[in-house]
């Protein structure tokens, strides 16, 4: 299984037009956040099921020589989104207008990017540029893949209640369109030509937030034009974990970047020579590391204004060794079953200076709230749902509070130069995923497509499902399912390249500047390199 090779710029994405709209922008002689701008665009039309504009954003972003820079583009609660607004229900519905409760800010990601961009990389090309492949698939149509039909017949029976659903995605039959049926989003075409007309501010002070936040009160969102203009992404320091091998970069909360860093950090201190993630030993291991890091994110991770403690402090060597400590390398532990959920799309880019890029926008469940608004043709996220109804809990609701976030890109500095750049999407299972690809790659001597393309695992839910079983692909080798069923791990078994269990991708640029990556077979993606 051999890894596509480039030398002047690379590109991942859980879609193929998506990963060339990038290539392209590199081949003019865009930067690595130019070319992410493009792909996260065209992501946003071609793959509406795992995300859109009305979704949030998180960055990696990596310049030799310079310090790594993340960009948080999480939106918050609406100004009038309190408890009371729920008032007769246990929880916050999943689907519908209340469930569009929270700002969506990757567009403003896109913004604060392209300053950076400007500023510190001399980027060159006109936003206007990066967002012509996506404005030309919403107008002319892009073709539907497997996953989008599945995911909307799965979904439909409760997303069709919901404004703009079935105007927005079933054909001109009220059908699901079938597989490479044209499709388009004229609505959404025309908001992303005044984006790139206007800049991405617009979205949220201009003509078109104004036009949004008529939409939202149309369709019943609490959300209103001064929650859209009070939103600000924000560029700060990433979390980082140094191991033996390597220096390790993920985002802070509100997303669950600390759990990713905590997993490798414990796995690296059980770790024993034998032990790889395709075998008993291994595979335990980061499980049960898994089952430590993901105690402390539900016992700390919230809207970083509201931790008590820097999140920093909690990758100290002394709490990661506590961790690990108490992990049993022969017996598996109970679970308390954690709750989340989710649908993202993660991609990466590296171009010719060695800059890089660790991207990952999401809508939350597939199709976000459900939710189209009609003059915009935007699709709202449901990332609000996750936050608690209940009082003086860690993720309680409040008006101006950031959600609990899944989403978390990933990045390595490995002690001998080279630079791994992964991720993936799928809720729960996303530093789980980074946890296989990273040691597969690093430790277990895999090339980065077949570290992206083993079997999997996933600790706990899945999108549409609540059993917290350990759920493993069948291609596991009969001795590995039974092993890791001795050693007390509920053992549930799924379907080979099951797309439940993640869209991953990896790059790595080497010391002489070749690039290497890998691709899902589980997405519709590939690797697209010059």
């Amino acid at each position: 299984m051999n890894p596509i090779l480039g030398k002047r710029g690379a590109v991942v994405a859980p879609n193929s037009l998506a990963a060339q709209a990038g290539l392209d922008i590199l081949r003019e002689g865009g930067n690595a956040i130019e070319a992410t701008i493009a792909v996260a665009s065209t992501l946003a039309v071609v793959y509406p099921h795992m995300t859109g504009i009305g979704g949030d954003g998180f960055w990696l972003i990596h310049e030799p020589g310079a310090p790594m820079q993340a960009i948080d583009a999480c939106g918050a609660a609406g100004s009038n989104v309190r408890p009371e607004l729920y008032a007769g229900v246990a929880s916050i519905p999943w689907r519908g207008p209340l469930a569009a409760n929270t700002v969506a800010g990757t567009i403003s990601g896109w913004g604060t990017a392209y300053a950076y961009s400007k500023e510190k990389m001399k980027g060159k090309l006109p936003f206007s540029r990066l967002l012509e492949s996506a404005i030309h698939y919403a107008t002319h149509g892009y073709p539907v893949t497997q996953s989008q039909v599945n995911n909307t017949r799965a979904k439909a029976a409760e997303l069709m209640v919901q404004p703009g659903f079935a105007k927005t995605f079933l054909n001109a039959q009220n059908e699901v369109p079938s597989y490479g049926d044209l499709h388009r989003f004229p609505q959404l075409a025309q908001t992303l030509q005044q984006v790139a007309k206007a800049g991405a501010n617009d979205f949220y002070c201009g003509d078109l937030a104004q036009q949004i936040a008529k939409d939202l009160d149309q369709v019943g969102s609490p959300l209103q034009l001064i929650d859209l203009q009070n939103h600000q992404s924000v560029l700060k320091s990433p979390l980082h974990l140094d191991l033996s091998c390597a220096k390790l970069y993920n985002t802070a909360p509100p997303t669950q970047g600390l759990a990713s860093l905590l997993i490798l950090g414990i796995y690296e201190k059980i770790k024993q020579n034998h032990w790889s993630a395709d075998n008993v030993q291994g595979i335990h291991g980061l499980v049960e590391a898994t089952k430590q890091a993901f105690k402390i994110r539900d016992r700390y991770v919230t809207d970083p204004q509201s931790m008590g403690i820097n999140p920093q402090d909690l990758l100290s060597e002394k709490l990661i060794l506590e961790l690990a400590q108490s992990i049993d390398i022969h017996q598996a532990s109970p679970w308390p079953a954690p709750k989340s959920d989710g649908d993202t799309t993660w991609l990466g880019v590296i171009d010719d200076q060695g800059r890089a890029v660790s991207m990952i926008q999401s809508i939350y469940f597939e199709f976000g709230s459900g939710v189209v608004l009609p003059n915009t043709g935007i699709w709202w996220q449901n990332r609000g749902c996750s936050f608690d109804l209940r009082p003086h809990q860690l993720r309680s609701l409040a008006p101006g509070r950031k959600p609990f976030h899944t989403l978390n890109p990933a990045m390595a500095k490995l002690t001998d130069g080279r630079l791994l750049v992964y991720g993936t999407m799928g809720g729960e299972g996303q530093p789980q995923t980074q946890a296989a690809v990273f040691s597969r790659y690093v430790w277990d001597r895999h090339n980065p497509k077949s570290a992206v393309a083993a079997p999997r695992w996933l600790l706990g839910k899945t999108w549409a499902e609540q059993s917290t079983t350990l759920k493993l692909e069948s291609r596991f080798e009969h001795e590995v399912i039974e092993g890791l069923k001795a050693l007390g791990h509920p053992i549930e078994i799924v379907s080979d390249y099951d797309e439940r269990l993640g869209h991953a991708g990896a790059l790595v640029l080497h010391t002489n500047g070749v690039i290497e990556g890998g691709e899902d077979p589980r997405s519709d993606g590939c690797v697209a390199a010059w």
